[in-house]
């Protein structure tokens, strides 16, 4: 099995339980957490096809994928609770392993349609959150990836890497795994931001200087 079928499958597998739990978070029934858990592994992929110029059913080519994802669903379905519980104590570490599997798993593929750079920074960007920012979204949430810590930099750091050819073997690719998932619990750990203005605390003071 090659290494991007390996990405394909780490990714697939976290991000539908990262999805199933966040539906279970919002008391969807079975059927909303089958769709939630669906999109969120398939949605940053489907996405990318369409910026990249792959037919969109070639989603339907993926079979056992798919099939992968719905037993995972159905497996943190019926998680027991205490192991539910647990899991809400590692969900960033479930969404790191995500991110970063399928962050790799769209440079590579972006990277074997002879696209660009500047493409497989984006098919690695969008690969790696898009997932998840279609699942906050039905979901009713602000995108995690657009407001919490350092998140898609890191998608976009190891398709940097692949385009520039820094990581061609199965090694170099793992590490390049390895190190994505440490940078990113690190953001989470140490809460590393990018800059950001808040617009709110502003027009409070300037309402305050009006009143006075």
């Amino acid at each position: 099995m090659h290494v991007f079928d390996w990405f394909s499958i780490i990714g697939t597998v976290a991000f539908a339980m990262s999805g199933a739990f966040v539906a279970m978070e919002e008391e969807y029934d079975i059927l909303g957490i089958v769709v939630l858990g669906l999109v969120t592994a398939f949605g940053g992929g489907v996405i990318r096809n369409v910026l990249i110029g792959v037919p969109v059913t070639t989603l339907w080519s993926q079979g056992d994928l798919i099939l992968l994802a719905v037993i995972s669903v159905f497996v943190a379905f019926i998680l027991p609770m205490a192991w539910i519980k647990h899991w809400k104590r590692t969900e960033a570490l479930f969404d790191a392993i995500g991110l970063s599997a399928f962050a790799i798993q769209g440079g590579i593929y972006a990277t074997q349609m002879n696209h660009p750079m500047s493409a497989v920074i984006v098919a690695a960007a969008l690969t790696g959150i898009g997932g998840g920012i279609v699942r906050d979204l039905l979901a009713g949430r602000k995108p995690l990836v657009l407001r919490d810590e350092i998140y898609a930099v890191w998608a976009m750091a190891a398709g940097a890497a692949i385009g520039l050819g820094i990581t061609t073997s199965t090694w170099q690719l793992l590490l390049l795994f390895v190190l994505v998932i440490i940078f990113r619990m690190m953001s989470v750990h140490y809460r590393w931001r990018l800059p950001r203005r808040l617009l709110t605390a502003e027009t409070g003071q300037k309402g305050k200087d009006t009143v006075i």
